[in-house]
């Protein structure tokens, strides 16, 4: 039998380290992550310092290869209207004269303090500004004008404060009743005379607990009494169907003409399902492009925006008095010295590869800038990263959440990598100029006659284009063009 032995063995693996880990978590932020990463290292590190730009200071100089000379990053002076330059060279006397008639003028205006109105002098422009109500607050409003007793009164403001941002209870009442904690104990007749007086409120169907009790609390705006009768039997029987817009199948089964449910089922989807929504402030998310594209003397050319790269440098000082009075037990601040002087050239790093990357897929995808998406080639990411001499996980990370301003629109850099679709004379275009065609072909239609999906395939076929009806119609959805059904009831 053998026996166990040690033995030593000496391999190379290869591994990441702590500090190329969060190389690669950096490069795959976005502009406005990365930019809180940074600020986050300057609170808790002394060696980086934000640097202030001066009033004649310029943003950093990339050289271009499409221009063969230096071009500021974000140059944007050119895009700025006639009349902003004038008036930046205009003296500062006169501006600073303009300025002061503009807040004499709006002082002086009526029911100032200026005017011996009022005299409501602290009253600033910000406080005119409409704020935006939310949905609580809105229906709190109309409570507190109702002639309730407190009881009642604490009942409803309960439920109130239950609902959901879409204006739906999904709080059971025994829950809410326990959580009022009113003497004597809230009974069922209670909560449901409240939910009732909720319901009662604007908008209609605030207060409902399914869709269907959404839809039947917004009824009454139906004038017809018939056509909102048997919109009531649809929602409340035959939701499922509606859903699925079985016309005929709801005629049958409710005994009506199929134009009577049609009609009723038109006006049902003119009601609102997610009432709350129409209060609160909207939430935007807001892209801010890394890259900046225009055409300079007849040339597509990529420079990156300045005003997203994060004006982080070495404090110069600091760094010094530490290697004049380096010694032992300051461990720590070396770590910070070199954690600064690695953010920094991370810095730098980030941004020249968000640009080679950017001007590479610019290089190959220009015809799109100046044709559109029928333009738009095939691209992978080892085309793009054997240009750039990157690994293609590399290039992956770059144009996650990397955008693209060019006069066409706002797009991300992922945008413009598609696989190849085989053609009928052996080429390959890419599903961007695929869903091209089927748009001009949708939009060339006959508004009476529409085309079906599996005659858009037909049609792609004739020009050369094998492509399913199945594709043909998730192409469609994403271009947000309805079906023929309704392109047809439409016309």
């Amino acid at each position: 039998m053998n026996a166990p032995i040690l033995r030593t063995e000496a391999r190379q693996v290869q591994g990441l380290t702590p500090r190329l880990q969060r190389a690669v978590r950096l490069l795959q932020l976005s502009s406005q992550d990365f930019v809180q990463e940074i600020r986050d290292s300057m609170v808790t590190n002394p060696f980086l310092e934000l640097e202030e730009p001066g009033p004649d200071a310029a943003p950093p100089v990339l050289h271009d290869p499409v221009l063969a000379e230096p071009l500021p990053i974000a140059d944007l002076t050119a895009l700025t209207p006639a009349n902003d330059a004038t008036m930046d060279t205009l003296p500062s006397a006169e501006v600073e004269a303009d300025m002061a008639f503009e807040r004499d003028s709006w002082q002086a205006g009526p029911g100032s303090a200026g005017s011996g109105g009022s005299g409501d002098s602290d009253i600033s422009a910000m406080e005119l500004v409409a704020a935006d109500v939310g949905l609580r607050q809105h229906l709190r409003s109309q409570i507190n004008m109702l002639p309730l007793v407190a009881r009642d009164h604490v009942l409803a403001c309960t439920i109130i404060e239950s609902l959901d941002d879409d204006g739906y209870l999904r709080t059971g009442l025994d829950e809410l009743a326990a959580l009022a904690a009113l003497s004597p104990a809230v009974d069922d007749c209670e909560m449901s005379t409240a939910l009732k007086l909720v319901q009662s409120l604007e908008p209609a169907g605030v207060g409902a607990r399914s869709v269907a009790e959404c839809l039947l609390l917004q009824m009454p705006q139906i004038e017809d009494a018939d056509e909102r009768a048997l919109a009531e039997r649809i929602v409340a029987q035959h939701l499922a169907q509606l859903a699925q817009r079985d016309i005929a199948g709801i005629a049958k089964a409710l005994g009506a003409t199929a134009a009577q449910v049609g009609a009723a089922c038109e006006r049902i989807r003119h009601l609102d399902p997610r009432p709350g929504w129409r209060y609160g402030a909207e939430n935007l998310n807001y892209v801010t492009p890394d890259v900046i594209v225009k055409k300079v003397r007849g040339t597509w050319a990529a420079a990156l925006n300045h005003a997203v790269i994060p004006r982080v440098k070495l404090n110069q000082m600091y760094a010094s008095l530490f290697q004049q009075h380096r010694g032992g037990g300051h461990g720590e601040m070396a770590a910070h010295l070199q954690d600064a002087r690695w953010t920094v050239r991370n810095v730098q790093q980030r941004f020249s590869t968000i640009l080679s990357v950017a001007q590479a897929i610019l290089k190959r995808q220009h015809r799109f800038l100046d044709v559109g998406p029928l333009a738009m080639k095939p691209l992978g990411l080892r085309e793009i990263a054997d240009e750039v001499g990157i690994h293609e996980s590399t290039v992956c990370r770059v144009t996650n959440n990397k955008y693209m301003a060019t006069p066409v629109g706002v797009f991300e850099l992922k945008y413009f990598f598609s696989r190849g679709m085989h053609t009928a004379s052996g080429g390959s275009t890419s599903p961007t100029a695929v869903r091209g065609v089927i748009q001009g072909i949708i939009e060339s239609e006959d508004p009476k006659k529409p085309l079906s999906d599996a005659q858009i395939a037909r049609l792609l076929l004739r020009q050369g284009l094998t492509v399913a009806r199945r594709t043909v119609t998730k192409y469609r959805q994403l271009l947000k063009v309805e079906p023929v059904e309704r392109r047809r009831r439409a016309a």
